[in-house]
């Protein structure tokens, strides 16, 4: 169904918007962390520009969904009203910004993820806003929807840093302790978000958000800890292999959850009648 009294799942949207917030979403936390976690040198250019290609792999996938490609600048025309158009124009600074913040650090200057950071935090709050502006869908308006999309973008970034720990090996308990709290976090927000939606949302809606809730607390969350757990205890290269397994698992579920929230869990909530006419009968607002 596509229109009626009874939900309807969205069709505006598809895995290639699905894929703009994935790649965008763990990109820009990439970014977030690589700042808070202080690395330097050819690390954190290499983890820097690593966000940035995420971003873009995010962004390619959105253009593929135009119906007309070449029209793609006319998103940037309506900044006063859309989420879409402040996305992209913090898209559009975030790439210049980050190359250069990139070549400073390559070059040795300190400091200078903060600001790339900074711009992938506004890109990823432009994406939960603009799922809260579709009010018809319910999984989407949700307040909670947007601290979720924040935090969920912020444990994949980490999730991939612990992914690629074999190569730049700047783990660390303090570190492993930051991938710990985001991944709680995250979990401790989906509850509050799904209880915030019990009762309220389609069958096949709530079907779909708690598949995705299992892979999300029990790939993403319980294991992702069990071998960070075990990895403080373990020494050599154990530590790493451990930590990249966490660190996938952390990224794959919140990108599956991603997925589903955008795919599966879109279902409009339908319309309703207050006021039935009928032929003959005088209608009053205040009947």
């Amino acid at each position: 169904m596509s229109f009626g009294p009874k939900p309807w799942q969205q069709t505006s949207w598809d895995w290639r918007a699905a894929g703009n917030f994935i790649g965008g979403g763990a990109g820009s936390g990439l970014i977030v962390i690589t700042a808070l976690a202080g690395v330097k040198g050819t690390a954190a250019v290499a983890l820097l520009l690593a966000g940035l290609a995420l971003v873009g792999l995010g962004l390619g996938c959105v253009w593929l969904e135009l119906g007309r490609p070449l029209r793609a600048l006319h998103v940037f025309f309506n900044p006063r009203v859309s989420w879409m158009t402040r996305e992209a124009i913090a898209a559009t600074v975030l790439f210049p910004v980050g190359v250069a913040a990139a070549a400073g650090l390559y070059g040795g200057m300190a400091g200078l993820a903060w600001l790339p950071a900074a711009l992938a935090l506004v890109f990823v709050y432009c994406q939960g806003r603009m799922l809260r502006a579709a009010r018809g869908i319910i999984a989407w308006r949700e307040p909670l929807m947007l601290p979720l999309l924040i935090g969920t973008s912020l444990a994949e970034g980490a999730g991939l840093f612990y992914l690629m720990l074999p190569w730049h090996g700047q783990g660390g308990t303090a570190r492993a302790v930051m991938f710990g709290v985001l991944v709680l976090a995250r979990a401790a927000l989906w509850l509050s978000y799904r209880r915030h939606l019990a009762g309220r949302m389609a069958v096949r809606a709530n079907r779909a958000l708690d598949r995705a809730g299992r892979v999300l607390l029990i790939g993403g969350t319980a294991v992702p800890l069990a071998l960070l757990l075990v990895a403080q205890g373990a020494g050599g290269a154990s530590v790493a292999a451990l930590g990249a397994v966490a660190g996938l698992a952390a990224a794959l579920a919140g990108g599956y959850l991603k997925f589903t929230l955008i795919t599966r869990a879109g279902y409009n909530q339908g319309f309703a009648l207050q006021e039935i006419p009928v032929r003959g009968a005088r209608w009053s607002s205040n009947a």
